[in-house]
Formats: structure tokens, sequence, C-alpha cells
């Protein structure tokens, strides 16, 4: 009896894992953005959050969805859009969508008479926002929850089409955040200023654009295996880079 407790706790937790961009690629985007803070913006985040890293605190608005009391939050983590409407023509939801809460999250830390525990807050909110809407489905369609409710296989198990674009592509890589992170394209420091200066506005309308594109590839009851991960791994890396880039950028901008 012992025994078998022990197995099925190891299998539930590998299961909870599996399901948690999941945490490999939150947190490779949390190690992308270290590599590109300024030395002040690096010396005041490492104060803030007390030694833990950008990468460590990327999973934490998912970790605190368990807690009933934090469900206020839950429709920060995306924005609904319809294929044919851009973000300023939808109507925004009093309860917020990601693009409110990131707005809010760098208010809060602007705000020099923000107490330092909100700042902290809102800072790990943050790190984890940024990376959710570089993540296609999170700006998907309200009908299908972004893809929730699309079901599929992967690799013979069952799982959806938003599960797929968290974590099943990457997981089944089987690489670690940092091994993710430090394999990502090389680019030119232009190309990075290019990236880092695009508006917010434009990180949504680019994940939509690739939304579009992935719907119309990946019909309900697909059979998805090593060709649907050889299709799209390049776009997962480069837009875990982007995250990353961007996240650093707005911290930069933050604590400068």
């Amino acid at each position: 009896m012992k025994r078998l407790l022990i197995i099925t706790s190891a299998l539930l937790l590998s299961s909870s894992a599996s399901k948690d961009w999941g945490a490999t690629g939150h947190r490779a985007i949390g190690e992308v953005a270290t590599k590109h803070l300024s030395r002040k913006a690096s010396k005041a985040i490492d104060r803030l959050l007390e030694g833990e890293s950008l990468a460590f605190v990327s999973t934490y608005a998912d970790e605190i969805r368990s807690d009933k009391k934090y469900n206020s939050y839950a429709p920060w983590h995306y924005v609904n859009m319809p294929f044919d409407k851009t973000y300023e023509d939808i109507p925004h939801k009093e309860e917020g969508d990601i693009v409110q809460a990131i707005n809010y999250c760098v208010s809060v830390l602007k705000n020099p008479e923000s107490s330092r525990a909100d700042q902290k807050f809102h800072l790990k909110l943050l790190v984890h926002f940024i990376g959710d809407l570089h993540q296609p489905m999170h700006v998907g369609r309200e009908e299908d929850k972004g893809g929730n409710d699309i079901k599929m296989k992967w690799f013979g198990d069952n799982t959806n089409l938003h599960r797929v674009w968290d974590s099943d592509i990457i997981d089944s890589n089987q690489m670690s955040y940092t091994e993710l992170s430090i394999n990502l394209p090389r680019l030119t420091k232009t190309e990075i200023k290019t990236i880092q200066s695009a508006p917010l506005l434009t990180w949504v309308s680019e994940s939509h654009e690739l939304v579009k594109g992935i719907y119309e590839n990946t019909p309900a009851d697909s059979r998805l295996s090593y060709s649907y991960r050889e299709q799209y791994m390049t776009l997962i890396r480069s837009q875990i880079q982007k995250g990353g880039l961007r996240l650093a950028a707005v911290l930069n901008d933050i604590f400068n």
C-alpha cells in the first residue's frame, strides 16, 4: 500500500507538471529577460524579489490560480478577439484582460507610493503576463476559450489546442528552460532593438495574426506528433525570444 501511494503521488506530480507557455516556456522567457537587463534594473529586481530570479517567479500567476482569493485575476491571462477585429475595435471588459493587466502592473511598479509588497506581487504578475501574450492562443477566440475546448491527440494522448501550445510542443523536446533559452536564434543588435521598440498593441496584433493560422492548420480532433512539432517549434522559439527581450525592455524602463 505504501509503495502504491508513492507511485500514485509521483504520477500525479508528473501529470500536474506537464499541464503547467507551461512552466518551461515561461521560465525560458524569464531567463532571456535576465540576460538583457541593465545593471540598475537587475539590482533593483534582485532587491525586490529578495534573490528570486525572473525565471523562478515567472509561473507565480499560474500557481495562485488554485486559490479562490485570486479568482479576479483569471481574466488577466488573455484577451479574446474575433479574427476580423483589432484590440482597438473590441469592447474592453470591466474585469480586465491581458493588455489592461500589463499596463496596470507597470503603473504599480512605476508609482513611488506603491508598497513594497504590491510592487513585488505585480512584478511577478507582469513577468507572467508578458510571457502569456507571446503565446498566440492567449489571443484566441472566445467561443472555444482560446482553444481549450478544441480536443485533439498529442502523440496519442488526449489534449486540447491551447495545451498543445502552452506545453505539449515544448515539453516533448525534453529541454530544460536554460537549454531552451541558450538555443534561440542569434540576433543582431538592430534586430533586438526593433523587437524591443515595438509597442504593446503590436505584440497583441502579432499574436493575433499567428493564432489565425494556428486555428486554420489545427482542426478539432487532429492527431498531432512529430510533423506538427517540426512545423511550429521555430515559431515558438521566436515567440519565447521576443517575450524575453520585451520583458527586459519593460523592466529596464521601469527600474531605470
